[in-house]
């Protein structure tokens, strides 16, 4: 059996090398968090502010990829962001989100003609899932060229 101190070492040599793993781990913890912010902002919109489902699924899309966006820069993609904010890579994970919520949509119609909707719904998050991080780990923050 390893020792805790090796296993911490080890551990913190994996975070701070950032395995894909790792990134793909934290990513997802991040897609938790807001998809809990999703939903809350999407009920309280469509239920106490009485808006149209789209109006209220696009704001709360809106500030859950805001959220995802700031956290993602802070922990998962730390490296290659140097952790500083940005309004091309803003917009860059935007677009990279939008292909998400498209592919999302597109495996959760076309299994509901194969499957129950709610399973369909679950390839779909994971299909989402995919899309949003091999784009945001590819193009939004990949490594930058003065990075260590």
């Amino acid at each position: 059996m390893t020792p805790p101190s090796s296993l911490t070492g080890r551990l913190l040599d994996a975070w701070h090398n950032r395995a894909f793993l790792l990134k793909a781990a934290s990513f997802a913890l991040v897609g938790v968090i807001n998809a809990a912010v999703d939903f809350g902002i999407f009920s309280f919109a469509y239920y106490h502010l009485q808006l149209p489902i789209v109006t209220a699924n696009v704001l709360a899309w809106a500030v859950a990829v805001s959220g995802s966006y700031i956290m993602n820069t802070m922990t998962t993609f730390a490296r290659e962001s140097g952790r500083k904010l940005s309004t091309r890579a803003y917009l860059s994970f935007v677009l990279a989100q939008a292909a998400g919520l498209v592919a999302n949509t597109a495996t959760v119609l076309i299994a509901s003609y194969f499957m129950p909707v709610l399973i369909g719904k679950v390839l779909a998050i994971g299909a989402s899932f995919l899309v949003n991080f091999s784009l945001s780990h590819f193009l939004v923050f990949r490594k930058r060229p003065d990075a260590p």
